[in-house]
């Protein structure tokens, strides 16, 4: 299933070893691209900021992204390790873990789906060739019953916690960069803590408190577009689009979109998980629009909520240098991004998944024996006609 989206690593190097990971990541998450697309939509659409606002309708928002997308994700996730069987358990155990977290579950997902999936496969094989004829069923609903509904517990009691605390320590990182007045430097962990789905967490939890302060003394903030920035999550999306694998490609417009004025970020945190050196690019341009904001000495008046080109235009103060200064690091940011990103995906050529490039060949090495045997068909042909006269 990876390989339909990333090349097939060979090799048993640290190297290999991130690109087989970012390959499971992206089997277990991009088969699923279109719910996340659809809950960029209504997302973008009707909570209280969006394009057109509805009460009734963004109550789907929050269901939708704390439970259906990290069941989604675990249900792929255990299919992928065993069948049917493995996505049921891990789905069971997924919904654990998103009961004993605050924040969206998309990480732990994709770590006790598989997991749960595994331990599941790890019984069967063992009971395989124990159980009595007429107790099959009986033995796979309750295994994968007590199996699931075990490692739900495990998960609500052991990896939501330590999700929680890590969210934690990912905001304190935060704070401690910018008390110390190293805001460039806070890209290093903001960019990284947004794909494991923790951006509300750090935007809203600490530079948003932190944001309000500083324009409440000086009108303006630059705490306010640490997090928010669309610069960077637009160039990973327009490298992807330019020199991703060509059986993605189509889904990344569609994605930009959402991202660049829906304000959606949520939306490219997958591309990046699906081959994990890509989050070099989103540092990279994250860095580089930071210090352009600091350089300027602007800011924006309030949390650009959702971080959109709109939501930028509505929060940025009255001032010629202001609007210079905003939208500057933002095409900035995108362009070092796209840079980035593009050397990263070797410029298109090492986008392309290796099945196409074996298919390729295979096509090529039969033709070739196919013109041999009906160049061999000829000369046996010949022979015999020559023979007989």
């Amino acid at each position: 299933m990876a390989t339909d989206y990333t090349p097939q690593p060979t090799g048993t190097g640290l190297r290999a070893q991130v690109q087989r990971f970012g390959g499971k990541l992206a089997g277990m998450v991009m088969p699923n691209i279109g719910a996340f697309i659809a809950w960029g939509l209504i997302t973008a659409l009707f909570i209280p900021t969006g394009w057109l606002p509805n009460e009734d309708l963004a109550e789907l928002v929050d269901p939708m992204i704390k439970f259906l997308l990290p069941l989604l994700i675990g249900y792929t996730g255990g299919r992928m390790v065993h069948g049917q069987r493995g996505a049921v358990v891990g789905a069971v155990a997924t919904v654990g873990i998103i009961v004993g977290s605050d924040v969206p579950m998309f990480l732990g997902a994709m770590i006790i789906g598989p997991l749960t999936a595994y331990l599941l496969k790890l019984f069967d094989d063992l009971v395989q060739e124990r159980v009595r004829t007429g107790f099959e069923m009986l033995v796979d609903n309750f295994s994968a019953g007590i199996i699931g509904g075990a490692m739900a517990v495990a998960g609500n009691r052991g990896i939501g916690p330590v999700m929680n605390t890590f969210t934690e320590w990912a905001g304190d990182g935060v704070g401690r960069l910018v008390d110390h007045d190293v805001l460039p430097l806070t890209s290093l962990l903001i960019e990284p803590a947004k794909v494991l789905f923790l951006n509300n967490a750090i935007n809203h939890g600490v530079l948003g408190p932190l944001g309000v302060q500083q324009a409440a003394e000086t009108g303006k903030s630059v705490l306010f577009m640490l997090e928010s920035n669309p610069g960077p999550g637009l160039g990973v999306l327009l490298a992807y689009w330019f020199f991703g694998p060509r059986r993605l490609r189509p889904t990344v417009p569609a994605a930009a979109i959402i991202h660049f004025f829906g304000g959606i970020h949520e939306i490219y945190f997958p591309y990046i998980l699906m081959k994990p050196r890509m989050i070099l690019a989103a540092i990279a341009g994250g860095m580089t629009g930071v210090a352009i904001f600091m350089a300027s000495g602007t800011g924006l008046v309030a949390t650009p909520s959702p971080g959109s080109i709109f939501a930028y235009l509505a929060q940025t103060p009255r001032g010629v240098g202001n609007w210079i200064g905003v939208y500057t690091g933002m095409l900035a940011s995108a362009a070092v991004s796209f840079g980035v990103g593009a050397a990263l995906l070797g410029f298109g050529r090492l986008a392309e998944p290796a099945a196409e490039d074996g298919d390729a060949t295979e096509e090529k090495a039969g033709a070739e024996e196919k013109a041999g045997a009906d160049g061999e068909d000829t000369a046996d042909g010949t022979a015999k006609e020559t023979s007989a006269h």
